[in-house]
């Protein structure tokens, strides 16, 4: 499951790293979604993982 996380958010800095060469405006955007999309997976993940017994 994390290798999976690591792989999205990989994917996801080269896409906005693109996005913010071309559209340096974006940066704000870029980065915020980033962290939001990267704190949802990170606490989706730990709660995935946890299990009762």
């Amino acid at each position: 499951m994390v290798a999976i996380s690591l792989t999205i958010s990989a994917v996801l800095a080269i896409i906005l790293g693109i996005v913010v060469l071309v559209f340096p405006k974006l940066l704000r955007w870029a980065v915020g979604l980033y962290l939001i999309i990267f704190g949802v997976l990170q606490l989706t993940g730990n709660y995935l993982s946890f299990s009762p017994f």
